[in-house]
């Protein structure tokens, strides 16, 4: 059998890299995980310190290094859930036998390894995993805020066109105890919305500021589409799904102001 030349195994990659590069990048995610269980991540993850700052605000390495290891996560999430799904089925199909005992214990393995996908990630591209969880959950944090936000802005719009509408009602009622039941509706009408703005008002300057900072890199929702990511069956669809909740939240204020 002829050896490749190097200019024909330099053409073959050209012509057909991506699909070899993802089966190699697999292959190699798959033997580490062999090599490194869940238990030997821990221990090895103990030692990483981090002490965070008192402002609670990130910097634009540490958004930079949160999308790297989000990137990476999510190939060894689907290397380890596509093992957990084998070892599943095998565990099924050789159920009241020894041999279905082993690939039970098979399957929790490798669904800790799917659970800590970023831990491995961060650790993988070597950064502290301390840093990166603190980086992570004030990623979150602030894609919380922006999702109860949206949640509280789309209501606030409804709650407001309400009230216009108890309004115009009040305006035009001709009797002392139609009126007093319409003053009654716009009172309770006008405290929700106070409540609802006191709640997005009075939001951490920190929080804030993340928000700011990682609007310069990625959608404010991006964490929890990524979090879903890790379990969706089709690529894209996790992203999809937040895109139009953010699309059905917007639409929502906005048809609300027009009735007004």
């Amino acid at each position: 059998m002829r050896r490749m030349t190097p200019a024909v195994l330099i053409l073959s990659l050209a012509l057909f890299g991506c699909p070899f590069k993802e089966v190699a990048e697999k292959a190699k995610i798959a033997q580490e995980l062999k090599k490194s269980g869940t238990i030997d991540l821990m221990k090895d993850v103990a030692h990483d310190k981090y002490d965070p700052p008192k402002d609670g605000k990130l910097t634009e390495a540490q958004i930079q290094m949160y999308l790297k290891v989000r990137t990476h996560e999510k190939d060894i999430a689907k290397v380890a859930k596509e093992q957990m799904e084998q070892h599943s089925k095998a565990a099924d199909q050789s159920k009241h036998s020894l041999s279905g005992v082993f690939e039970g214990i098979q399957t929790m393995q490798s669904a800790g390894q799917f659970f800590t996908a970023d831990i491995r990630a961060a650790k993988d591209l070597g950064y502290n995993t301390q840093e990166y969880l603190w980086v992570k959950g004030q990623v979150m944090a602030a894609s919380a805020t922006a999702l109860a936000e949206g949640f509280t802005n789309a209501m606030q719009a409804q709650q407001e066109a309400a009230m216009a509408q108890t309004r115009k009602a009040y305006e035009e009622a001709k009797d002392d105890q139609t009126k007093q039941m319409y003053k009654q509706m716009l009172d309770n009408y006008d405290k929700t919305v106070k409540e609802g703005k006191n709640v997005t008002s009075n939001v951490d300057p920190s929080v804030a500021y993340n928000r700011q900072l990682l609007k310069k890199y990625d959608t404010e929702l991006a964490a929890f589409a990524n979090e879903m990511a890790k379990y969706e069956t089709k690529d894209g669809e996790a992203k999809a799904s937040v895109d139009e909740l953010q699309k059905k939240l917007d639409d929502a204020a906005k048809g609300a102001k027009q009735s007004q």
